[in-house]
């Protein structure tokens, strides 16, 4: 990622937080209507999870300046993750998640630029926590 790819998305990201939980709504409705067999991993009160997420977005985006300060909670976030019964082929389809909401709550502001930052900023982070939590072999396939 590059310094404005990286301030793309912080601008963009300060655009959802006002409505930081009609987003999370958004996101898991969506994971859940794309990929059925992951509900089963979350509790069935979702109101804590969609807050823990925003929170997480929250410290990930305004760490992009400096990423090496949010890598070490993204490899345990990701080895936490496995224990959920997490799967690599599900970072993917979390992150199509992301980027459908992102563009839903961005509206008109959700312009290429945006999306292509927001794509890299996704593709470096999951890459690097598939890495963590599975080995260099699964991030590769």
């Amino acid at each position: 990622m590059n310094p404005a790819q990286v301030k793309l998305v912080q601008d963009s990201f300060a655009k959802v937080a006002p409505i930081s939980e009609q987003a999370a709504v958004l996101f898991y409705d969506r994971l859940f209507e794309v990929a059925p067999s992951v509900k089963a991993m979350f509790p069935t009160d979702m109101t804590e999870q969609r807050k823990k997420l925003m929170g997480t977005l929250a410290v990930v985006v305004n760490g992009l300046s400096n990423l090496g300060a949010v890598l070490p909670a993204a490899s345990a976030l990701a080895k936490r993750h496995v224990s959920y019964g997490a799967k690599p082929e599900h970072y993917p389809v979390v992150g199509g998640a992301l980027l459908w909401t992102l563009e839903k709550g961005l509206g008109d502001a959700w312009t290429p630029e945006v999306a292509d930052a927001w794509t890299a900023a996704y593709g470096t982070l999951s890459g690097y926590m598939i890495s963590e939590a599975y080995g260099d072999v699964q991030a590769a396939e």
